[in-house]
């Protein structure tokens, strides 16, 4: 991580789960981080809990992702404030159990998972990207991603909706940008980190997992392999990282 030293990090989704756990990580590891939520309020409670030291390289920033000129307005914020972001972990997403994709009536159901999974991922990866590219900088765009973009699994307890095609689309994503971004001429690194079973504010009700004894992972987890990709030399690019729990069955 030595090259990310006083560098600046955003982290969509941060006020809670694997982005409240990668934007700490990223701070106790040497970098200023942008941290984007819907919710300012818990952003300053996740500064808060920082050590006293490290507060002032947390920079909360309330962002909905899903609107577009809320996210070009914190992008052209953070220029103005920092001169711009070497590395941008797009992690804000959303999740629905249980009502059917082919149910009547459900519309704002899927609108919403779209909205936030893909089109979060398209704004803010683009504003990044060509933020990078404008002042040269050999940035790092991490993706979210999700177990589920590579299989749709048979779920017992109701339907996931459009999650599954939603994250299949970020899959689909990821590989367009690395070509885009070579294509382009940078060395802007694109990675997409699919998490398994994971135990985070985004899955309904977790506590009947938790009773039927499913293998999960922890949301600092997730942020140590983002480390781990961030941490790899300038030539090398992990272009997909699938971490799974133990002991799981998909």
């Amino acid at each position: 991580m030595e090259r990310w030293q006083g560098k600046l990090a955003i982290v969509t989704g941060a006020s809670s789960g694997i982005g409240a756990a990668t934007a700490a990580k990223l701070v106790e590891n040497g970098l200023s981080v942008v941290a984007l939520a819907l919710s300012e309020e818990l952003l300053l409670q996740k500064q808060k809990a920082l050590p006293e030291n490290l507060r002032n390289r947390y920079h909360p920033k309330e962002c909905d992702v899903t609107n577009e000129e809320a996210v070009k307005s914190t992008f052209a914020w953070i220029e103005d404030h920092f001169g711009g972001a070497d590395i941008l972990v797009n992690n804000a997403g959303v999740m629905t159990i249980g009502v059917d994709l082919s149910a009547p009536d459900n519309t704002e159901t899927i609108r919403r998972i779209l909205e936030t999974n893909v089109m979060g991922v398209v704004y803010c990866v683009r504003e990044a990207f060509n933020s990078m590219k404008k002042r040269n900088i050999d940035g790092h765009i991490v993706v979210i991603n999700s177990e589920q973009g590579h299989i749709v699994p048979i779920m017992s307890n109701g339907s996931l909706n459009m999650y599954a095609p939603s994250k299949w689309a970020v899959t689909a994503m990821v590989e367009t940008y690395r070509q885009e971004f070579a294509n382009a001429g940078t060395k802007v690194k694109v990675t997409s980190v699919s998490p398994g079973a994971c135990e985070t504010e985004l899955v309904p009700n977790m506590a009947a997992y938790r009773k039927a004894g499913v293998a999960m992972l922890y949301p600092e987890d997730v942020a140590n392999a983002i480390l781990y990709v961030l941490g790899t030399p300038p030539h090398v690019q992990v272009h997909e990282l699938t971490v799974k729990p133990v002991g799981s069955k998909i």
